[in-house]
């Protein structure tokens, strides 16, 4: 039966109305074929190391039901990674199933977010996807990706839909016997949430104007404030599931794996883990890295890249950004490769490492690469970094999944994870991770982090200026955090407030009241003279002072 639009239709088709009638239980394997999708409007480069970003991966797909929810297998996972045929990875999430009394013969619905991913430039598409069933047929696949994040290869802004020959295979029941007890967990462990109109109704009037902003409201994809350990959140659009939305949150990442990973092995093994040197765990990199600590990577002050002009004093952080050939080093698959790129295009700065902040991916590159090292040599050859944080930092957390962004290597070996983008978080998990820096590492009385340096990173000490000098009150930046200053109304104070960034303008604001705002942006990849942004000034931060004061 293929029963399935192949035009977009309304989001609300994809989630089960107010007179949604139960369905039965549905268990098997969807073998997806790949199609070609729809696009609006057309891509203006298709293709991209070969890869065809116009082709819907073909995949397979495992699904049970909890009730009424439709629980993919591969939930969090990129499905599809490393195809040689579709630009394009997918990674499912969790659904549901019902029945509609407008279905003849007994077929009944299921439908369940589709992220659109890829393994090279962390940016997503929020999508949706829905077959029938009715004993041992389905139907076609239908899917539309409705949203993104911030584009940079792939361009323009798009939306895309179509339609996929589906079969149903095999039964993976003898596969399933832990996975439903995992899928419960995974939801149970789910921080409280509720929709930000219940947190609007909660407040005087006009306490939360600006909240995302001055982020235009078009180029916003979602916004979240944890408040009182609770989730409030809002989706652009109509998307019916916000919660199990995964975002490309592009240098976000720097915020998160190598904070982690640093505090974490200082917890271990103390914290002069944070001075040992990256030359000695990275081979094939200019002799100054023998010098370069860690803390001095994750900092992005390797004194080395030697792009942009070589004057110190008064600093510009993004100087030079992506100058010698940034696109070359981005997308060169393996890490030799990208070694090898900076080794041709990349010379010392006249400075010492530690002393002058410059914005550049590759030092989070390599510190990822040299605390990988690092982990190696104490724990073994098949030690990984990301698998640390996975079990010993998410799984704490109540963070099942965590898809992010590796280096392709010859012969399918496993490649290096990305520290200086690629990770695609939810809400729940962006929350998460930015209560445990607020709580001194500390989750449910389990000390994972390191408390004194993760207390200490959240005061901004020792953080370096990103423009002019240290004598001026400028935005400052340190082990992968920008620290935005804040003048509070109410007492005066300056505040440096932890910040997550991200290209797009995505935005995480860590707050001394135990708040924390995110704002999920796609503003990048614009055409000329469109505006990002409604106007200056600290929107967002002011709104939450108003909620509540931050002295």
């Amino acid at each position: 039966m293929s029963g399935q639009p192949v035009t977009r239709v309304d989001n609300s088709a994809f989630h089960p109305g107010p007179g949604a009638l139960t369905a039965p239980p549905f268990q098997g394997r969807l073998q997806i074929n790949p199609t070609q999708m729809q696009f609006a409007p057309e891509l203006a480069n298709s293709g991209v190391g070969g890869r065809d970003a116009r082709l819907f991966p073909g995949s397979h797909l495992d699904f049970f039901t909890l009730e009424d929810i439709l629980v993919p297998v591969q939930r969090g996972t990129m499905v599809g990674e490393g195809s040689l045929l579709s630009y394009w990875s997918v990674i499912p999430q969790f659904g549901r199933v019902w029945r509609d009394d407008r279905d003849a013969d007994g077929w009944n619905r299921a439908a369940f977010p589709l992220m659109l991913v890829n393994d090279l430039e962390n940016h997503a598409h929020q999508g949706l996807a829905s077959f029938r069933y009715r004993g041992g047929d389905v139907s076609d696949l239908c899917f539309q990706f409705v949203q993104q994040t911030a584009p940079y290869l792939v361009k323009p802004h798009f939306v895309a839909w179509g339609s996929a020959k589906t079969a149903l295979a095999e039964d993976p029941a003898p596969h399933l016997a832990g996975e439903r007890a995992a899928a419960r967990q995974q939801l149970d462990a789910r921080l409280p949430n509720r929709p930000w109109s219940d947190l609007t109704s909660e407040v005087a009037p006009g306490v939360l104007d600006g909240f995302g902003g001055p982020l235009d409201p078009q180029w916003t994809v979602a916004i979240a404030l944890v408040r009182d350990g609770a989730l409030y959140y809002r989706a652009a659009g109509d998307y019916p599931y916000p919660l199990e939305m995964r975002f490309g949150v592009r240098s976000v990442m720097k915020s998160v794996a190598a904070p982690l990973s640093l505090l974490r092995l200082a917890h271990h093994y103390g914290p002069d883990v944070l001075a040992l040197k990256i030359g000695k765990y990275v081979a094939g990199l200019h002799p100054k890295f023998d010098s370069v600590s860690f803390i001095d990577a994750a900092s992005m002050a390797t004194g080395f890249g030697g792009t942009g002009t070589l004057r110190a004093q008064p600093n510009n952080f993004e100087d030079g950004y992506l100058e010698a050939d940034y696109d070359g080093w981005y997308l060169a698959p393996s890490h030799d490769e990208k070694i090898a790129h900076m080794a041709k295009w990349l010379s010392p700065y006249p400075w010492d490492p530690g002393t002058v902040t410059r914005y550049r991916d590759h030092d989070f590159y390599v510190l990822g690469a040299a605390v990988d090292g690092f982990l190696k040599s104490v724990r073994g050859p098949d030690a990984d970094v990301w698998d640390m944080l996975c079990g010993e930092v998410f799984g704490p957390l109540g963070i099942a999944t965590a898809p992010a962004i590796r280096t392709r290597e010859p012969g399918g070996k496993r490649g290096l994870l990305w520290f200086n983008a690629g990770y695609y978080p939810t809400l729940d998990d962006i929350a998460k991770i930015a209560l445990l820096y607020q709580r001194g590492g500390e989750w449910q009385g389990q000390q994972i982090l390191h408390r004194e340096l993760t207390q200490e990173l959240l005061t901004g000490r020792g953080a370096l200026p990103k423009n002019g000098d240290s004598s001026i009150d400028g935005p400052r930046y340190r082990m992968g955090f920008h620290f935005t200053p804040y003048r509070a109304h109410s007492s005066g104070r300056l505040h440096y407030l932890p910040t997550m960034w991200g290209s797009g303008e995505s935005e995480v604001i860590l707050y001394p009241n135990g708040l924390v705002s995110i704002r999920i942006g796609k503003a990048a990849g614009l055409e000329p003279g469109v505006k990002a942004f409604t106007g200056e000034g600290p929107h967002t931060i002011q709104a939450v002072e108003r909620l509540r004061a931050l002295d």
